[in-house]
């Protein structure tokens, strides 16, 4: 038996997103049959008071998707201290690709980071078992 996979459209002239590849992983989010909200959350962390905003919430998983091209010094850093500092909050990394090095000259991939860090990821395909209830 053939799994059928609900269309969903999704006018992207209305919502505006940062990039491309977020506007297709909100493509494949709702080809999915996932409910999404876009960038609704601020979640706080120090030092300085400041605000992460993560790109995509699930709301019947209460997780977040955060859609990485790349992965700066500053977005590790920043998602390390979210991390420490709220670990009730779960952000999951959907890399443009995974086995792009964090800086040039380095042998670390974005993947290798994640899982250092103990972060779920992925790349090139959404994995349906984040959304496993």
């Amino acid at each position: 038996m053939q799994t059928l996979i609900p269309v969903i459209k999704i006018n992207l002239n209305i919502m505006r997103f940062r990039s491309k590849f977020e506007s297709e992983v909100a493509v494949a989010l709702g080809r999915m049959g996932i409910s999404w909200e876009f960038e609704p959350d601020k979640i706080p962390y120090q030092p300085d008071p400041k605000v992460y905003i993560p790109d995509f919430y699930i709301p019947r998983n209460d997780i977040y998707i955060e859609v990485k091209g790349r992965l700066t010094q500053q977005d590790r850093v920043k998602h390390l201290l979210v991390k420490k500092q709220n670990p009730d909050v779960e952000v999951k990394f959907f890399f443009a690709n995974a086995n792009k090095k964090i800086y040039k000259g380095s042998k670390t991939t974005h993947a290798d980071w994640a899982e250092r860090h103990e972060f779920d990821w992925a790349h090139k395909k959404i994995p349906v078992e984040w959304f496993d209830e």
